[in-house]
């Protein structure tokens, strides 16, 4: 292993993949009612465009593409979702529902501030544009 590339990179983009997969997964039951729920009808605020967030945002942050910008969008979303939706409900997540909102919105924080990890393409394409020369050489 290069020391760029730790035992951490490894486990945040595993990190990154599984929570961008979960909440792709909710950004697809909102728009297409999948998993036995019921669609939000299209530009429907905010749950429709929450919906198109949550499933761009999940699958860009699988292939770990536009990571860090993509992260913070998703954390304000849930941050949102959390003070909006949630927490007019009651004071403690546990008592207002919005564990999961809370859960996500800290941990997109964490991957937009820690980067993508090891297996992104943002890792892919960074590599390649250092190793790629300015000029061509001369012959």
């Amino acid at each position: 292993m290069r020391s760029t590339e730790s035992a951490t990179s490894y486990v945040l983009s595993v990190f990154r993949i599984v929570v961008g997969f979960l909440f792709a997964c909710h950004g697809a039951a909102k728009l297409f009612g999948l998993f036995g729920t019921d669609t939000v009808a299209v530009g429907v605020w905010p749950y429709w465009y929450a919906g198109v967030i949550e499933l761009v945002g999940g699958i860009l942050l699988i292939l770990g593409l536009g990571t860090r910008i993509v992260a913070l969008i998703c954390s304000g979303e849930m941050a949102y979702a959390y003070f909006v939706v949630h927490q007019p409900r009651a004071l403690w997540p546990m008592e207002n529902g919005g564990e999961l909102a809370a859960l996500f919105s800290w941990s997109f924080l964490l991957i937009a501030v820690a980067g993508p990890g090891a297996w992104a393409l943002d890792t892919w394409l960074h590599r390649s544009r250092r190793r790629t020369p300015t000029t061509a050489p001369i012959t």
